[in-house]
């Protein structure tokens, strides 16, 4: 993906305005739906996330990835791969709430997410860990390590920061052409999302933004749909695009990483992180955009590798 076209995603993934609720319900919503689970209960619970395991050999504290928007756990399997070998680590990759094949919530707030990853850590009796977020996962693990400091050895923020994400128009065309794509059953996958493609081109001019999308595309039954609650996230993009305050502070080893092309992280948001984080390193990645695991992968990892021989 060129770097014109990340940080034509970047801006559609993180800066959007506020939808008004759909009708739409996803393949993976339904599923949901029919097992039983009410709404007053999903909501009130952790649901629980999916999440893929890259064992490494060795006993340090495993580093778990949070993707960002509309992405998935897929989004950091090559680089989780390259870190096992690279460190011995275990690495998890998790699918956010209302994404990849974790369960779907009318609820999207960090609270929530928060909640889910915590209750993740202790399905899988993770003590502590290393937190990896990019953009809203980014977000996830600040207000994980800021609620519950124990669990986190180390914080690692990817371009985005504790302050408010402005907001632009894009998001939510982009999130409506999606709740317009109509597919009929029974038809082979690649028709399917060829037909996805073309309608989706009406609205999302790259094509390297319409297969982020379309990798969001899944089959059921013969059935076609989103696997991302398009609805739940239109309703929740105040919440997604602010922070929750907090008047608590992470003194763990934090590094937050900014591409140098994005300006997600900038010198007006270092008081606010110097504050919640006191023992921070605030770097940038040469030419590299939002999509900094994407457009520089080798900087990336060198520099968690770095990070965490610091």
């Amino acid at each position: 993906m060129s770097k014109l076209a990340m940080s034509a995603l970047c801006r559609i993934l993180t800066r959007g305005v506020y939808c008004s609720p759909s009708s739409y319900l996803s393949v993976t919503g339904l599923r949901n739906f029919c097992s039983g689970v009410s709404t007053a209960d999903r909501a009130a619970s952790p649901v629980n996330l999916t999440y893929d395991v890259f064992d490494g050999k060795g006993d340090s504290t495993p580093l778990v990835f949070l993707h960002g928007l509309l992405g998935s756990k897929s989004n950091f399997h090559s680089i989780a791969k390259s870190l096992v070998q690279r460190t011995d680590r275990k690495v998890l990759t998790v699918d956010a709430r209302n994404h990849g094949k974790s369960p779907q919530s009318p609820v999207f707030t960090y609270k929530a997410m928060t909640d889910d990853l915590t209750h993740l850590l202790g399905q899988l009796h993770i003590g502590k860990c290393v937190l990896i977020g990019h953009s809203m996962g980014g977000k996830v693990a600040m207000a994980t390590a800021l609620s519950q400091p124990s669990l986190v050895d180390r914080l690692v923020v990817v371009d985005i920061s504790p302050s408010l994400t402005s907001v632009q128009t894009s998001f939510c065309a982009y999130i409506q052409a999606m709740k317009e794509v109509k597919i009929p059953s029974n038809i082979p996958r690649s028709t399917a999302r060829r037909l996805a493609e073309d309608q989706l081109r009406k609205i999302v001019k790259e094509r390297s933004v319409r297969q982020f999308l379309l990798a969001n595309l899944e089959e059921q039954n013969g059935h076609y749909g989103w696997m991302v609650n398009l609805e739940a996230i239109s309703n929740h993009l105040e919440d997604i695009m602010g922070f929750p305050v907090f008047n608590t502070t992470f003194e763990g080893p934090t590094l937050f990483l900014g591409g140098s092309s994005s300006a997600y992280i900038s010198s007006d948001d270092y008081p606010e992180i110097q504050r919640l984080f006191p023992s921070v390193d605030i770097q940038y990645i040469p030419d590299a955009s939002h999509w900094i695991h994407a457009d520089k992968p080798l900087d990336f990892i060198s520099s968690i590798i770095t990070f965490l021989n610091s």
